[in-house]
């Protein structure tokens, strides 16, 4: 069976309609198991028991950026073969990315006051993910301000071209730029800065749980913009009779 039949509206509703009461399931045990586990881990010697938002800044920065890059495969297949599902998850999972953005800078600023003594500081990775939620932002107004679907699909897929750039900058900034208020990557496998196993599991745990909050989130709204597309079709052909 080929991946591209999924991009037939009909089997895609029916295969996700089997799927999804696992993928909420698994969501739901993950993301409560690891977050519980998170909060219960010992403070840090050097953070405290600020380093316990980890547990849910790092899920939710993960996902914001690869909820882009997902944006963009969606995209790239919704330009280059036409596929109406690809476009319509692109467009349900916007929403998800930017609220995952949120969740990641509020949480960073929570996290990073007590160790910078500011809420806010204009950091290259810090300054690039503020940019990357005005794209979503952008994408999602943009969406909402042309009425032809195929005409906001393509001009959509463009601008996520162009964010894309953000996406990868929010993930590489602290590699490409050493100055900066900004910590390296949390979970990093260089010699001497691999995390403590106290702390690595549980995030690891969250990091699941946030990826299958994602993807069942993503599954419910893009079958929510098949039945949405469905319903403008069948008024549109009843207009015409």
């Amino acid at each position: 069976m080929s991946i591209w039949e999924y991009a037939n509206p009909v089997r895609f509703m029916r295969s996700t309609a089997k799927l999804l009461p696992w993928v909420v399931a698994a969501a739901a045990i993950c993301v409560t198991a690891g977050l519980v586990w998170g909060v219960l881990t010992p403070p840090d010697y050097r953070q405290g028991s600020t380093v316990k938002i980890m547990f849910l800044h790092v899920p939710a920065a993960l996902m914001a950026i690869n909820g882009w890059l997902m944006m963009l495969v969606a995209s790239l297949i919704w330009l280059i073969r036409r596929h109406h599902v690809s476009a319509l998850a692109a467009k349900a999972a916007a929403p998800i990315g930017a609220v995952m953005t949120v969740i990641a800078l509020v949480t960073g600023a929570i996290w990073g006051q007590p160790m910078w003594g500011t809420w806010w500081e204009w950091d290259p990775r810090l300054t690039s993910f503020l940019i990357l939620f005005l794209f979503y932002l952008g994408y999602i107004a943009l969406w909402s301000a042309i009425e032809d679907p195929d005409s906001a699909a393509d001009l959509t897929g463009v601008l996520c071209l162009v964010g894309s750039v953000f996406a990868l900058l929010s993930r590489y900034a602290v590699n490409f730029w050493n100055q900066g208020l900004h910590q390296g990557a949390s979970l990093s496998v260089a010699p001497g800065e691999r995390m403590s196993e106290v702390y690595r599991y549980p995030l690891y745990l969250c990091m699941l749980g946030f990826f299958l909050l994602f993807l069942a989130l993503l599954l419910i709204r893009t079958r929510t913009e098949i039945r949405l597309r469905r319903t403008a079709a069948l008024r549109a052909r009843e207009a015409r009779r």
